[in-house]
């Protein structure tokens, strides 16, 4: 069994911790498949004091944290300072093991700050991008997206994008068919749309342009395969195509002909995941003119191709 190993700290929340327990610890016999073994650690033996006053207690500590499969953290106690020496060390040495490394929103910083992003791609919270990026120039921080994983060293933004990382890890270790099964099981979405620009702050349009523009979006879910232009979704939504732009990118943080190349290539996933639809077809069915169009967005939404990906969930499904 894969363990993986979350780590305490104090001041945390249990938001991130019970992300973690949730996916990887909650027994699940009916995938029969053996399932990962999960372990809280603690920088020291004193109880660790978390939000709300409470105090958790664990027997397991760094030494463990550092030989477990996967480690996990998921926060920093603050994004000015780092973490205590003895976590960073025990950060390089499961590095240097070969071990798969998980930060979730602030948790970054630590990751950061023991040297395993440098040269790497990651992400982080969109509110502490500006900090992340005077503390660690050396790393190529991207904060619109909702988790990177660059080799064994993997990053999420906010709090609730560590549940899309967790089920990302999931999907990499046993396929696309049980991590939909746990997502399924946690009622939230296998593949959730977008990166974190959707959720930055900024004003609301009024309830009834959100409506309109909910509309628009809600036809054109339904009718991928066909051709779209931004001046048929304004007129639908009964806008201008200027307007609409306007309101779009305010509702969603994005363009509408982005937006859509991202819903297209959601809905490919299902398609090269379970069935053996060639990429040309698939691409058809998804509203792509071309599979050269596809493969091209797919690379730049997925960092990868339409077949490496089909092979690599395959695979995965086919290890149980």
């Amino acid at each position: 069994m894969r363990r993986v190993a979350v780590l305490a700290f104090p001041g945390m929340s249990m938001f991130e911790t019970g992300i973690v327990t949730e996916v990887f610890g909650l027994p699940r016999p009916e995938f029969e498949i053996p399932w990962y073994d999960l372990i809280v650690c603690a920088p020291s033996d004193r109880p660790v004091p978390v939000l709300g006053g409470a105090e958790l207690r664990t027997p397991h500590g760094l030494a463990e944290f550092a030989a477990a499969d996967t480690l996990v953290v998921p926060g920093v106690a603050g994004v000015h300072g780092d973490p205590p020496p003895t976590v960073l060390d025990a950060l390089r040495q499961a590095h240097e093991r070969g071990a798969r490394i998980l930060s979730i929103c602030s948790g970054a910083f630590a990751l950061a700050a023991a040297g395993l992003l440098d040269g790497r791609r990651a992400t982080t919270h969109w509110r502490y991008a500006e900090v992340f990026r005077r503390r660690f120039p050396g790393v190529d921080l991207d904060p619109d997206v909702l988790y990177i994983a660059d080799g064994p060293v993997w990053t999420s933004a906010g709090s609730a994008a560590g549940l899309d990382l967790c089920l990302h890890v999931v999907r990499r270790d046993h396929g696309a068919a049980i991590a939909n099964a746990v997502a399924r099981r946690l009622v939230v979405q296998p593949h959730r749309d977008g990166g974190q620009a959707q959720y930055i702050e900024s004003p609301m349009p009024p309830a009834a342009e959100d409506d309109r523009i909910a509309g628009s979006i809600a036809w054109a879910l339904e009718h991928l395969a066909e051709p779209m232009t931004v001046d048929g979704l304004a007129a639908r939504a009964h806008m201008s195509p200027r307007t609409y732009l306007r309101h779009f990118a305010r509702a969603t943080g994005t363009s509408p002909i982005r937006w859509l190349v991202r819903q297209r290539v959601q809905a490919s996933l299902a398609l090269l995941e379970t069935t053996d639809e060639p990429v040309e077809r698939i691409a058809a069915a998804v509203g792509f003119e071309t599979p050269v169009t596809f493969r091209h967005h797919f690379a730049g939404v997925m960092r990868t191709s339409p077949s490496a990906y089909r092979n690599a969930f395959r695979a995965g499904a086919a290890v149980r």
